[in-house]
């Protein structure tokens, strides 16, 4: 397609949607092109007027006639983004960016058309905004994570792109209400409130998330929504006049102190009264505090000084004071927060800040706008938060688990913590230890094996409080642990412990796999060269040879069929078809038969007086999930039924017996190994032996392992008598003052 993009002033004077309630829509015409030109002018004199000229009428021409589900020009969609985004005083290309942002996917343009007629910083915008098109993709949870990549990355180089994108979610979510599909509603609305009202957050656009939000929440909550605005209009009559009288005396009080403030009061939006009234289980009655205040000042002194004269007059509740002015939020909020006993003895918040920061609060980025074209920096790159995502982009081996692992990174309040040197870092409330170390660094959360809060050596697993100050301690030969996935809060930390995890994994399966082949290939006589599994992999649909050999030893792939792809001679005939009605049995490898229970044989589904013994790869102990492996001229070994080991070696797994502990019986005490991380000091082991020791446990063996500044690692074996003796003991160390970690080793 091609479309001319010349200057021609066209008005289009059919009505549009407009910005109001969901659930009443209000008509009026859309914004006409020389208005919208002089919206940009109003806070941009030297706006490229021609430009937006020329998007306008490039774009209206290219939608042509199509319509919107409510029935509209589909035209009327990129104007009103642009208008959107003109309250928020942004620059001539974000603008023509909203006016072209649909014409590649919707319509016959194309991405070099834009760039020919438009330059290549619009069609990079207009690239970052557009949406993708249909994938071939599992679930359209996968479809979802996939454009969430998309919209990253590009935001990541310019964060115009989100500014926009936000734009176009807004009019969406104001439009809603015209999309006949429940069910396509229902999506449209979680996404914008998983994803897009918290990326609003995280930029400082409070005025935007919350319309967000609100819009999200009248279609998944719509019965809520509606019985909390009821309660509130029933309020109101009787509420104008107390917001009203609050304001004044809060007026009245800074005035007395010299203050000159300005003061407005409000209710609480009914999405943070319904989420309030989920988080204390109580009901719209009972909520104390729905009201608001803020003050808004000169200065940063004078918001001290105000708090000052509040707290002077007012009773503060404990616990629920903030000061963001001296440790602003990533997205750059500042303001004082406190929730005082107020006038007429009512139960109020109160926020004080400055004119400026108000200002940021509500436009957040787009209110200290700076794009220096000239050396290509944008506001992206200053993001912090941005650049942690794409490392969780880096290392999620799915869609949904970047998903999964973002969201972790968008929601919960957060703590403020510093480094030793008083850097700030951010993180979400319940953080640990290792959320910090992978904050500060990813190579310190992979070698991380210690921490120290304020000089006190605390547990990896020990929950984070504002103002704590962390020291990381760290060894050169540590790698992540397991259990660490278990505790760790930010998706940061999740993602590369999880990445770890994987790599190791693989590494065992790729040797495994090798093994493998190379005994089968043996037995038949078969070389088995680079190129041959070249082949071999193209024909089972593998990736390269090293996928191949993983898929064998992870047990997906047999090594028969391998051997097959490697030499078609070698493979076997099918078994003839059954003529008659007969069944044909599967042949089966006879399992022995279960002893009965009994108080005498402590293992059942072994024969009555087979020997056995605990495998050493996995130190099983009474109460672990167990495998038994059959021996030739030896005792039944008992494995862990995760032992590594069988899950690497196929030909022990078709020698397991499926077995189980009777729980009649009194098994053999199992060996439990534990690593222990502890304090470099006098009296740590003997502090350690004694809490075994009372826990009724004994050692059998004890080595010294890694060791790293104040830290020292002890390996120990302990005779435990199962599983609920084992997790007494390791709930014991981990309460013991000079034990930082503590866990349970496989081999």
């Amino acid at each position: 397609m091609s479309v001319s993009a010349g200057s021609l002033a066209v008005a289009v004077p059919v009505a549009a949607t407009g910005a109001g309630e969901v659930t009443g829509p209000v008509r009026r015409g859309p914004l006409r092109q020389y208005e919208l030109v002089e919206r940009v002018k109003a806070y941009d004199p030297g706006a490229d007027e021609d430009l937006l000229n020329r998007a306008y009428v490039f774009a209206m021409k290219a939608h042509g006639a199509q319509l919107r589900a409510s029935g509209d020009p589909y035209f009327h969609h990129p104007v009103e983004v642009a208008g959107i985004l003109t309250a928020l005083r942004l620059d001539s290309a974000s603008i023509a960016t909203a006016l072209l942002h649909d014409t590649v996917e919707d319509t016959g343009a194309t991405l070099d058309e834009i760039r020919r007629l438009f330059g290549p910083t619009i069609a990079r915008l207009v690239d970052g905004v557009t949406k993708l098109n249909k994938l071939e993709l599992q679930s359209p949870r996968t479809e979802q994570a996939e454009n969430f990549r998309k919209l990253l990355l590009a935001m990541s180089e310019d964060i115009r792109v989100l500014l926009v994108k936000l734009a176009d979610r807004l009019h969406n979510m104001r439009t809603l209400h015209f999309i006949k599909d429940p069910a396509k509603r229902r999506r449209i609305a979680l996404e914008t409130m998983e994803i897009y009202a918290p990326l609003a957050e995280r930029i400082g656009m409070e005025q935007m998330k919350a319309e967000l939000e609100d819009l999200a929440f009248a279609e998944l909550h719509a019965d809520a929504r509606a019985s909390i605005v009821h309660r509130l209009e029933q309020l109101r009559p009787a509420g104008a006049p107390i917001i009203d009288r609050i304001v004044e005396e809060l007026r009245d009080t800074l005035a007395e102190a010299g203050i000159d403030a300005q003061v407005t009061g409000r209710e609480k939006s009914p999405l943070s009264i319904w989420r309030k009234m989920q988080r204390k289980n109580v009901g719209f009655e009972q909520l104390s505090d729905i009201m608001a205040f803020r003050v808004l000042v000169d200065s940063v002194a004078t918001c001290y000084a105000a708090l000052g004269a509040i707290h002077a007059r007012y009773s503060m509740l404990p616990g629920r004071f903030k000061d963001f002015i001296s440790t602003p939020k990533p997205n750059g909020y500042r303001s004082l927060h406190t929730t005082i006993l107020g006038p007429e003895r009512r139960k109020i918040e109160v926020q004080i800040r400055t004119h400026d920061m108000h200002e940021v609060c509500e436009l957040g980025v787009a209110a200290h706008w700076v794009y220096k074209q000239e050396t290509g920096v944008t506001e992206g790159k200053r993001y912090r938060w941005i650049r942690e995502l794409l490392d969780i982009l880096e290392h999620a081996a799915e869609p949904e688990e970047f998903l999964e692992h973002t969201k972790l990174e968008m929601y919960s309040d957060q703590v403020f913590c510093f480094t030793p040197k008083g850097d700030l870092i951010a993180l979400p409330r319940g953080a640990t230890p290792v959320d910090f170390a992978y904050a500060v660094h990813s190579e310190i959360g992979d070698h991380c094996v210690g921490a120290k809060i304020d000089g006190r050596m605390v547990q990896l697993r020990h929950r984070l409080e504002n103002g704590d100050q962390v020291e990381i301690i760290t060894a050169r030969h540590a790698t992540p642990s397991p259990a660490w996935e278990r505790f760790v809060v930010t998706g940061k930390a999740r993602a590369r412990i999880r990445r770890f995890l994987r790599t190791r994994q693989r590494a065992v399966y790729i040797e495994q796999g090798r093994e493998l082949l190379q005994k089968a290939a043996r037995a038949e006589n078969v070389q088995l060269g680079e190129e041959r599994l070249e082949k071999a992999a193209q024909a089972l649909r593998q990736k390269s040879v090293e996928d191949l050999v993983a898929a064998v030893g992870e047990g997906s792939l047999t090594v028969r069929a391998v051997l097959e792809a490697v030499c078609p001679e070698l493979k076997r005939p099918s078994p003839p078809r059954q003529r008659s009605g007969a069944t044909i049995l599967p042949l089966r490898r006879p399992q022995p038969a279960p002893a009965a229970p009994s108080d005498a044989q402590p293992i059942l589904g072994l024969p009555p007086g087979v020997a056995f013994d605990y495998a050493k790869c996995c130190r099983p102990v009474p109460g672990d999930p167990i495998l038994g492996v059959v021996r030739t001229g030896k005792s039944v070994s008992v494995h862990r039924a995760d032992c590594p080991l069988l899950a690497r070696s196929g030909e022990l797994v078709e020698r397991a017996l499926d077995i189980g502990w009777n729980e009649r019986a009194k098994a053999p005490r199992g060996i439990a190994r534990l690593s222990v991380m502890t304090l470099d000091r006098p009296g740590a082991l003997g502090a350690i032996s004694t809490t075994i020791g009372r826990q009724e446990a004994n050692i059998t063996d004890l080595r010294f392992g890694r060791r790293a500044p104040d830290l020292v690692e002890l390996v120990l074996d302990i005779e435990v008598s199962g599983l609920e003796h084992l997790h007494r003991i390791l709930a014991a160390l981990r309460a013991t003052s000079v034990v930082s970690t503590v866990e349970r080793k496989l081999g």
